[in-house]
């Protein structure tokens, strides 16, 4: 995932000692040149080349002509990722990184403009006349080799740092090279179908699948043009995911080793599971679930929190074939109501209470209210089992329906701790998740069980370079698809060891995550920018009063990454020793697209670098033509992987209409992406996230990433508002580092920061003073509602129970017209 190259720039010139504070929090310790990066976005649209670079001179803009030595030939890269060849950058240690490298790349720049496209008509003079999507595809397209630049006696060389795993680490690792992911890479493309049969081979059948057509394993219709969108894999095969993640590893003589340790709210509190142990809790779920009537194909609603219970009834409702949606529990009782409404379960699951941080949410009380909107609604749930969470709300304090509810610790554990196994069908739904859409109505995404879960024991096991004695810890929580995917599935597929963690990063003290990481020796760590950024926003010495030895691999999951941040979590997390797997997916991919394989190849921060097996990206243009080389458009795939959705629960007609209606042919993903001359691939964020402004359309996150390169601000968030003038205008929630104060002379100072950046046409027409953003428990920002505040349609906010703090709401209100 990544963010624009603007930031990329703004890393070459810092001090390398000093890793920087975030997209949200830059380090007031820098010096920065308050010309450098101008414009560096756009210049890809003109020249198609990534460059990073520092003019010396003051205002005015700056262009490049650049000399890239390319970090492989184009033989190492499958058909449609191939660059122009060129010979191997030399690799130099860097002081104070023993396990890893730093390429390094040769780049000229010039400190004024004299350039012209080769189409004759004017280089950037071109930009101003961008009225559309096409124009920027237009200049993409161009060939680069025709743009000329004047190099005037201002210029001055800058290298390009890539980061290099270490011949240590190479040496053990699982893909060491990108030669020996291009082989691979290209089996599964080229052969999905054996590629795919023998890696599931490895996993228990029931029966196995059928074939067709000789070898066919899958089959796939993903063009609406040609009949109705299906995709089958496996079919005919059966399995079931809870064996394979528990039984299989317990039958090979691996009941001992730790399934899981949780970690609780409270430091101190703390619990673990063998492989054994977890599955004879699971097994005593699954017996009373299916004691109590639930079967195969039925849905069973979770709306729980970080507990062991969380994961625990997830694999009962697979034990027994039934469909499992997980709620993440901070949605509101009106969310819940929706969700239970659209899959109609008659079992919720749930808990008294938890506390998170200082805080106690009584659970049971909003999963009351859910169940009293349905009921309104015509349908009624039957049984509500509820675990007495007493270390947040004890049972005497639990509102209670008799008849209806039931204390799991009276019912589960009397059942016996053995039970039979329902094979399913390799295309049985194996979860509902749902995920929020344009039209306002959550989208119930479905997965399936037997191509589920081998790509995402695939992709976890090579993303992240998994090893047998590594412990492995992802902070996100299972009423998501990384939940669901990256600390359940996953891992116990691979019989890897997986911290839970039931608290927040930041309780009771910023150092809390690397005082987990030291307490259980975690090696694989895996968490969301936002997490990150937020992390930062405290320093470095939260992190340095740890030790950390233990890590191995980082990993960034949710969102673009944006380069800063990446650096900080390489430079200070991981004593620039530990590769991050920068991973883009999402809820309906079921697993990793884009991410770095640990140790195969060089990483750029920010970047998502190249596709995972049997993923075939396309970046096309508007009107769907895919677009080859170096270029930017519309992240779309065009072939079927094992882990994708099948459909959307219910509406299989939205399901084509929003995914393979707008461009026939692919999936689309939604997302905006840019792919450099090495073939690495740059998440740009979602399509729509775009302001037209006089004609021009500005990325918000270009004009995030602007203001965030402002020493004193500590986060953004841009969205677009009416304009009487410009048609819109680009209205801009600014948090400023702690103990800064807000100013006028500040307000235009961070304008100008805009300007340098991007241009004087992207400054924004408003700062807004932000404490704090609104944003999820997960770490999204609420863009809903800070556009309704821009607007001044306070009236129209919608619901906010979900936001980790509501209060920010008021702050931001209140801050409106100041």
């Amino acid at each position: 995932m990544a963010d624009f190259l603007l930031q990329q720039q703004q890393l070459l010139l810092l001090s390398y000692n000093n890793p920087c504070a975030s997209s949200c929090f830059f380090s007031s310790s820098y010096a920065r040149d308050p010309s450098s990066s101008r414009l560096m976005h756009w210049l890809p649209l003109v020249v198609g080349r990534s460059v990073r670079t520092r003019t010396s001179r003051g205002p005015g803009l700056g262009f490049v002509a650049c000399t890239f030595t390319r970090i492989m030939a184009s033989s190492h890269l499958p058909p449609d990722h191939a660059v122009a060849a060129g010979s191997i950058p030399v690799v130099a240690p860097r002081a104070g990184a023993p396990r890893h490298k730093v390429e390094k790349t040769t780049t000229t720049t010039t400190g004024t403009a004299h350039a012209a496209h080769h189409t004759g008509g004017g280089g950037l003079a071109a930009l101003a006349h961008l009225n559309s999507v096409r124009d920027m595809f237009a200049l993409n397209a161009a060939d680069s080799a025709g743009a000329a630049a004047v190099v005037d006696d201002g210029a001055e060389v800058e290298e390009e740092e890539r980061e290099v795993a270490s011949d240590t680490f190479r040496s053990t690792a699982l893909i060491s090279s990108r030669e020996q992911y291009a082989a691979m890479y290209r089996r599964s493309v080229e052969d999905p179908d054996v590629f795919w049969a023998e890696i599931a081979s490895t996993f228990y059948w029931k029966t196995k699948w059928e074939t067709r057509d000789g070898n066919k394993i899958h089959s796939e219709n993903i063009d609406v043009r040609k009949a109705r969108v299906a995709i089958e894999w496996f079919k005919g095969g059966r399995t079931n995911i809870c064996y394979n993640a528990l039984d299989r590893h317990v039958e090979a003589g691996k009941g001992g080793k730790i399934a899981f340790l949780w970690e609780g709210n409270d430091p101190g509190v703390d619990d673990k599971l063998t492989y054994k142990e977890l599955l004879e809790r699971v097994c005593q779920l699954a017996n009373y679930l299916r004691d109590q009537g639930v079967k195969k194909g039925d849905a069973v609603a979770i709306y729980m929190p970080m507990l062991l219970e969380l994961p625990i009834a997830m694999l009962a409702c697979a034990r027994i074939g039934a469909v499992h949606s997980v709620v993440f529990a901070g949605f509101s009782a009106e969310a819940l109501s929706q969700r239970i409404l659209d899959c109609k379960p008659n079992f919720v699951l749930t808990t008294s209470g938890v506390r998170r941080g200082s805080k106690v949410i009584k659970l049971k009380e909003i999963v009351d209210d859910a169940l009293e909107r349905v009921l309104k609604e015509g349908f009624a749930v039957g049984t509500c089992l509820t675990y007495a969470n007493d270390s947040a709300v004890k049972r005497e304090d639990t509102a209670w329906q008799e008849g209806r509810d039931v204390w799991w610790q009276d019912v589960v554990p009397k059942y016996p701790k053995e039970s039979a196994v329902e094979w399913v069908d390799a295309e049985d739904t194996l979860f509902l998740l749902y995920t929020s859409g344009s039209t306002g109505k959550p989208k119930g995404v479905l997965h399936t069980t037997g191509g589920y879960m081998v790509y995402t024991a695939t992709t976890f096991k090579y993303a992240f370079d998994y090893h047998d004695d590594d412990i492995y810890w992802c902070t996100a929580d299972c009423g998501w698809i990384t939940g669901h995917s990256y600390l359940t599935y996953g891992p116990l597929l691979n019989g890897a060891t997986v911290v839970v963690f039931e608290g927040v990063p930041n309780y009771p003290d910023a150092g809390r995550c690397w005082e987990i990481v030291d307490k259980y020796k975690v090696t694989i760590f895996y968490t969301a920018p936002t997490a990150i950024r937020s992390l930062m926003r405290s320093g470095d010495e939260p992190v340095k009063r740890h030790s950390r030895k233990s890590l191995r691999v980082l990993g960034s999951v949710g969102e673009p990454i944006n380069p800063s941040a990446w650096r900080w979590y390489y430079d200070v997390v991981g004593d620039a020793r530990c590769p991050i797997s920068d991973t883009w997916w999402q809820t309906e991919t079921g697993g990793f697209m884009i991410t770095p394989l640990p140790g195969a190849w060089p990483l750029k921060p920010g970047s998502a670098t190249l596709p995972f097996f049997g993923v075939q990206p396309a970046i096309v243009d508007e009107n769907g033509h895919e677009i080859s080389g170096v270029c930017s458009g519309y992240l779309c795939i065009k072939a079927a992987w094992p882990g994708m959705m099948r459909t959307l629960q219910g509406d299989h007609a939205r399901y084509e209409t929003t995914y393979f209606a707008p461009f026939k042919g692919f999936y689309f993903s939604g997302d905006g992406c840019r792919r450099d001359e090495d073939g690495y691939y740059w998440l740009t964020g979602r399509v729509d996230d775009v302001i037209n402004v006089s004609g021009h359309r500005i990325g918000t996150a270009e004009v995030e990433s602007a203001l965030v390169s402002h020493p004193q601000c500590a986060e953004a968030a841009v969205v677009g508002f009416d304009h009487e003038i410009k048609g819109q205008g680009i209205y801009a929630f600014v948090t400023l580092l702690e103990g800064v104060d807000y100013s006028e002379q500040l307000r235009a100072s961070l304008i100008n920061a805009v300007r340098t950046h991007i241009g004087a046409f992207a400054a924004p027409d408003k700062i807004h003073w932000a404490p704090g953003l609104p944003k999820t428990r997960s770490g999204k920002i609420m863009r809903r509602i800070l556009r309704k505040i821009a607007a001044n349609q306070l009236d129209e906010l919608g619901d906010i129970s979900t936001l980790a703090d509501p209060g920010v709401v008021d702050q931001l209100i209140d801050l409106r017209d100041k």
